[in-house]
């Protein structure tokens, strides 16, 4: 066995299990009982501003004990104005270890950030839904809306059907041979929200609300993974809203519930539940209600996941080994 500071690229994370939706989904479960235990710290964010209208790098520092003993923090560059055809967002997590802080690693982190998105919205599909998932519409086709499909496929192999619509013209262009249910193309979203849907993920960059108040529904899950895909009058319909968790990031955030609260139309105390309420506490909605989930993404997640890749390249002596230190530096 190796030790040292390693770097992981993309192909090493995949490699290496980043995208196994139930590796993460077990990841999020420890966090959110880790954190009840207060035994995970995740300080507010911090941000520069780069060049173009819109450009951002933001570093998301968090720190979680038990099985993880990992202390980092996740740097990502939004780029909107970019036209280099290498992707909008980039992000990097640097892990050290939380007993010792000796620094462990540099992990590239798109794919570990979509990959955690997906299983907190694995957890809403279980345990938030008013009533058992069996047809879900899919909202885009990016990086998050593909990790969303094949979280999916491999959490939820029984469902009957998975629609998915897009403003765009892209697709997934997936290999129908591997998905375990039939996926169908929806050209008119009101039309599709009239439909026997059970959930309704966004995993759109949209700048304005995609969907109204047509999408609320008795027995429907909406999961807002994008920035601002749901109106206001949406969002007030819904009789329980859920979050993954509502911290001091209400104050900036651009997802629409945040919006809606510092336009001063949504209270806090209208949240019925978190995820350690569901995880932990039992919390579940009454089969008549309809349930809206707004995802945050929370990064001490991401600090989890980077550390558990981490930890199997060390095993597997995978990955690019960086000499920072004498090798007598670092502890079993």
């Amino acid at each position: 066995m190796t030790q040292g500071f390693r770097y992981l690229n993309q192909q090493d994370v995949m490699a290496l299990g980043g995208t196994q939706a139930q590796a993460a989904l077990d990841d999020v479960r420890d966090v959110v009982t880790l954190m009840r235990q207060q035994q995970a710290q995740m300080p507010p964010e911090t941000h520069i501003s780069l060049a173009g209208a819109r450009g951002k790098a933001y570093a998301l520092p968090a720190c979680v004990g038990g099985r993880f003993n990992a202390a980092g923090v996740k740097w990502t560059a939004h780029r909107p104005d970019a036209h280099d055809g290498l992707p909008q967002a980039m992000a990097m997590t640097l892990i050290n270890r939380a007993d010792s802080g000796l620094p462990l690693g540099l992990v590239e982190s798109a794919a570990l950030t979509a990959t955690r998105t997906a299983a907190v919205s694995a957890l809403a599909l279980r345990h938030a839904a008013p009533r058992p998932v069996r047809r879900v519409l899919l909202l885009g086709t990016g990086v998050q809306a593909t990790a969303h499909l094949d979280m999916l496929r491999q959490l939820f192999p029984d469902l009957q059907q998975v629609s998915w619509w897009s403003r765009s013209t892209s697709a997934f262009a997936p290999d129908s041979e591997n998905l375990p249910w039939p996926l169908v193309r929806i050209t008119g979203l009101q039309h599709a929200c009239a439909q026997d849907i059970d959930a309704i993920i966004t995993c759109t960059s949209a700048a304005e609300p995609l969907l109204g108040t047509e999408a609320i529904r008795p027995g429907r899950l909406i999961i807002q993974v994008g920035y601002h895909e749901v109106t206001f009058e949406a969002i007030a319909r819904a009789t329980r809203v859920v979050v993954d968790l509502w911290g001091d990031f209400c104050e900036t955030s651009a997802k629409s519930l945040f919006q809606m609260y510092r336009a001063g139309q949504f209270s806090p105390d209208r949240v019925d539940a978190d995820l350690s309420h569901l995880l932990l506490d039992g919390w579940r909605p009454a089969p008549d209600d309809s349930v809206y989930f707004s995802s945050f993404g929370l990064n001490v997640f991401d600090i989890a996941l980077a550390a558990r890749v981490l930890a199997l390249a060390q095993q597997q002596n995978t990955g690019t080994l960086l000499p920072l230190f004498p090798e007598s530096f670092y502890l079993d």
